[in-house]
């Protein structure tokens, strides 16, 4: 009964290791160039946590996401170490809903009932495009057949919630290609599915590349996606955010919680929280994150940003968050959360998205479209003063 009256809290454990690097991603992560990193990092990222335990005890952690890099990348008992440490630290309640990311080209059907066994009931694939060519483009290292052999392993292994993520703006990517990706997977009837416009970010090989990839143009991405959201909803898959569609019952309540604007504690390099009303983050630096625990005397400083939210930060962050959620804003839950009427602050700005068909107005509620959540940015920061709001996202 005392975990009743504990407070609700995501756990996100970052595993910055890949195997290699895609060509396309911009997240921190790291390419080893000696395996004995592996263990020094698990015994850091195991100090980190005992150094929250007590912080955390009038908490009881509902999610927990272990995401990278590629979590999978670590030797299966190391990764295994973490999950052990994970329970003894953190009081999770009996249903935590626990997701691991995976890539299938570093996951086997052994190591699949071991995590399963361990704790693990959420698996996150990435899979990007069923294509073997765009798989190519995008550096996978896996193709179509390894991924589908894990995601059979997977249910073999008894994990009965699954998410696949997959891109659309692939170069050489076109509408035809996309649309059999989704049939193949929807196909294999996973949970989940995540379906994220490709963006080419500074500092990854695309951005190098960027004069002489084959993009798709922003016409071409708009069918794309508009045919997604048309497609996987004939499938049984409600979009239910953005760039996310789930089957009855199974949406990410770990991503939520960001959305939610609702507590998260993030451990790891590169890592984010929001937590007793405070946001942070972590150096994206592995070997200093190492260092500082295995050299404390050296006060070696691993928090980069700290900052108390203030209302009018809170307001922004929640405006920008909730408005990812095909559920969008309810105004009566806005002024209980912060006093204000979001009629009188955001009515007038929103009217003409309205009437164009990007925003729709249902009585106490206000929420994109498919085609308003397609140029969402745009919408945002036309009603959002960002010079004057530090608005962050958490999934970005």
């Amino acid at each position: 009964m005392e975990k009743l009256n504990k407070q609700r809290l995501g756990l996100y454990v970052h595993i910055p290791f890949c195997k290699s690097k895609c060509a396309y991603c911009d997240f921190y992560s790291f390419v080893p160039g000696d395996d004995s990193i592996y263990e020094r990092y698990v015994n850091a990222l195991i100090t980190h946590m005992e150094s929250y335990k007590n912080g955390c005890e009038h908490y009881a952690p509902d999610t927990v996401f272990i995401g990278g890099g590629t979590p999978t990348a670590l030797p299966l008992p190391l990764l295994l170490q973490v999950i052990t440490a994970i329970k003894k630290n953190f009081r999770l309640t009996k249903r935590a809903e626990f997701t691991l990311e995976a890539n299938p080209a570093t996951v086997t059907l052994s190591d699949l009932k071991k995590l399963r066994r361990a704790g693990v009931n959420r698996l996150s694939l990435g899979l990007q495009s069923a294509d073997n060519e765009e798989l190519k483009t995008l550096s996978r290292l896996h193709n179509r057949r390894e991924f589908e052999q894990v995601f059979r392993d997977a249910r073999t292994a008894k994990i009965n919630n699954i998410n696949v993520d997959l891109m659309f703006g692939i170069p050489g990517q076109t509408v035809e290609s996309m649309l059999k990706t989704l049939n193949y997977v929807t196909r294999l009837g996973p949970e989940h599915i995540s379906f994220y416009n490709l963006k080419i970010e500074e500092g990854t090989p695309f951005f190098k590349m960027r004069e002489s990839l084959d993009l798709p143009d922003e016409d071409t991405e708009y069918k794309m996606y508009m045919t997604a959201v048309k497609f996987l909803s004939s499938r049984g898959y409600a979009q239910y955010e953005i760039s996310n569609f789930a089957k009855p019952g199974y949406q990410c309540m770990h991503n939520i919680k960001y959305w939610n604007c609702d507590e998260y504690l993030g451990l790891g390099p590169a890592a984010h929280s929001f937590f007793n009303g405070n946001r942070f983050s972590f150096c994206k630096d592995v070997m200093r994150y190492m260092r500082s625990f295995e050299t404390p005397e050296a006060g070696i400083r691993i928090t980069e940003a700290t900052e108390e939210l203030m209302t009018k930060e809170r307001l922004g962050e929640y405006v920008m968050l909730r408005f990812r959620l095909a559920e969008g804003i309810h105004t009566r839950e806005f002024f209980r959360l912060f006093g204000k009427d979001f009629d009188a602050m955001y009515g007038m700005k929103l009217s003409r998205y309205i009437n164009a068909g990007y925003v729709v107005h249902d009585d106490e509620r206000y929420y994109f479209t498919p085609k308003g959540m397609f140029v969402s940015n745009y919408i945002l920061s036309d009603i959002l003063d960002f010079s004057d709001v530090d608005i962050y996202d958490p999934m970005s």
